[in-house]
């Protein structure tokens, strides 16, 4: 009877004091006012801890980033809290939405019961983590309790997060009002101080207002073109009245352009000179000078006087140009010069479809006085005679090429073709210098962009000078190889080794240095002027010493921007109707 009558008694207790609990985490919130993020989770370690007597309780925010745990003075024999917290997070797993309402762990030597609760639907607050080793935790009301404990700290903790970012904002403001006030004032200050400045600059000086009307002028300008400060403001085209008329169209389009842009202008236009009525070339520089938030405060410019400079131009282009036209009577003088060695090997190459035609004309005048005239077999050899007029017409053309003295012309080169003509216009020297050429002309080399005499011109000078490396030549066979080929970078290289006596090392540097020769009557011109040549062709003109006896020289040049090659030129020589339909 006794025990029926003490059960509802205990019932009542603990009622009562869920109660109490209760009211204590309704009044939490109270406590926390005006609280830091950190001060509203250690106020709430501590009644969890003493409302629900537990032995351990973990509390993990986000925004801003806190992990606190703590443990009941009693459970001296407890992890220390920052254990405690890696412990947790182990057993749990990273993620709070994911943890199981309930854990039972060994923590030392006991056994423990945890129970996580979300701050926020989602867990996107935090997470309560509460821990006992009592048997029968969680019950109900201690449920109740933690999800609403969870809950007061969700409000609390984003009512301080928007505390703290009003405070921030608040601050943001207070700072921004106090900085546009100083820049409002140095604003002003700095406009008389600019104006002030502006007057001892030496060039004619000025600003502008956002839209186009001037605003000062500094006495330099005023006197340069003696018109006045009220001249000047009386429209945004008056200052323009002292520019050529023939600079004032342009100018005006250049201004306007630079005030409506926002982004100011340069421009070069003649001024009249008040002292001498002189029209001089000035620089005009305006630049426009902004708020903090971008907007155009007003431009200032300035004007320079540059008729002297504009003149000395004039003379570093003359200068230019006659530099180029030495050039160029150089280059023409050195395929001269090459050309004359190669007489020999021309007046062969003339000679033959001379003897051919002459040949080939008195067997034709047989067949046709034989009785009866061999019709047909004059009229094949009047196919070779035309075919021995046209070698020898290639041969003159070719040399008319070389030593005309026409400017340069840019097309698309095959540079194995042309590496072939200047052979054909050498190939008596090589025979008569016992010079064994060797050919490795690649089949598919891209065509080049250039100026192709000028490129013949280079290769001819490295034939040429091979030849004499290997003109002394001795006990061993004087071998030429001649090597076209793509090279890395979209370039095409020619490469001309010889066994000849090579070149010193210690003047290895000077090779291309004009008028530096190592023959005894040459000129020290043909390697200069090759190596101008190649990099007027954006190329690179390089030698090198071989493992053996001789040396090689090289040139590299960019391709050209078509896809033609080499073997398309072949192709097109032997089928003409190949190239009309293509």
């Amino acid at each position: 009877m006794d025990f029926q009558h003490e059960a509802p008694v205990d019932e009542i207790k603990r009622l009562r004091r869920c109660l109490n609990d209760l009211v204590s985490v309704l009044a939490l919130p109270a406590m926390w006012s005006g609280r830091e993020p950190a001060q509203i989770i250690d106020r709430l370690l501590d009644s969890l801890l003493g409302m629900l007597q537990l032995d351990l309780v973990y509390v993990r925010v986000n925004n801003p980033a806190i992990e606190v745990a703590r443990v009941a003075p009693s459970q001296d024999r407890m992890p220390r809290p920052e254990q405690l917290c890696q412990a947790i997070k182990q057993w749990c797993g990273p993620d709070p939405q994911k943890w199981p309402p309930l854990l039972r762990t060994s923590l030392g030597d006991r056994d423990i019961s945890m129970v996580p609760s979300r701050i926020g639907l989602h867990a996107e607050i935090g997470v309560i983590v509460a821990g006992t080793a009592r048997a029968d935790f969680p019950i109900q009301t201690e449920l109740l309790l933690l999800s609403v404990a969870a809950n007061e700290a969700g409000i609390a903790l984003q009512g301080a997060r928007l505390l703290s970012e009003q405070k921030r904002v608040a601050s943001e403001l207070d700072r921004r009002v106090a900085q546009r006030t100083s820049e409002l004032a140095q604003a002003n200050e700095a406009l008389h101080l600019q104006a002030a400045l502006l007057q001892k600059v030496p060039v004619a000086a000025w600003t502008v207002n956002p839209d186009g009307t001037p605003a000062f002028v500094n006495q330099s300008w005023l006197e340069y073109t003696g018109q006045t400060l009220e001249f000047v403001q009386s429209s945004p085209e008056a200052w323009m009245t002292g520019i050529h008329p023939e600079d004032r169209e342009e100018a005006a389009r250049r201004f306007w352009d630079g005030i409506h842009t926002g982004q100011g202008f340069t421009m070069e236009v003649r001024f009249r000179r008040l002292h001498d009525g002189e029209y001089r070339w000035h620089l005009n520089r305006a630049v426009p000078l902004r708020d903090e938030e971008g907007k155009v405060l007003r431009f200032v410019g300035t004007c320079t006087d540059i008729e002297d400079v504009k003149r000395s131009q004039e003379n570093w282009k003359r200068a230019q140009e006659e530099l180029r036209n030495t050039q160029a009577e150089l280059a023409h003088m050195t395929r001269v010069m090459t050309m004359g060695e190669l007489t020999a090997s021309i007046a062969h190459e003339i000679n033959q479809p001379l003897s051919g035609i002459i040949t080939n004309a008195s067997t034709c005048l047989r067949m046709l006085a034989a009785d009866p005239p061999n019709v047909d077999g004059a009229r094949e050899t009047a196919r070779r005679t035309i075919r021995d007029g046209n070698r020898a017409s290639d041969v003159i053309t070719r040399l008319r090429a070389l030593f005309s003295k026409k400017d340069a012309s840019t097309e698309s080169v095959d540079l194995n073709e042309a590496t072939r003509e200047v052979i054909a216009l050498s190939s008596s020297k090589l025979q008569k210098n016992k010079v064994i050429l060797g050919l490795e002309l690649a089949d598919d080399l891209p065509f080049v962009t250039g100026d192709r005499v000028q490129l013949q011109q280079v290769i001819l000078n490295l034939l040429v000078n091979a030849f004499d490396a290997m003109s002394t030549v001795d006990g061993r066979p004087r071998k030429l190889l001649i090597k076209t080929e793509q090279d890395e970078g979209d370039r095409v290289r020619l490469t001309m080794k010889d066994t000849g006596v090579g070149f010193d090392p210690e003047t290895a540097g000077r090779l291309f240095d004009a008028f530096y020769t190592t023959k005894d009557d040459g000129m020290g011109v043909g390697l200069s002027v090759s190596r101008s040549i190649i990099e007027s062709h954006h190329g690179r003109l390089w030698a090198a010493q071989n493992d053996g006896p001789g040396a090689t020289f090289a040139f590299s040049v960019p391709r050209g921007p078509t896809a033609a090659t080499s073997a398309d030129s072949i192709r097109a020589m032997q089928n003409p109707q190949w190239t009309e339909g293509a």
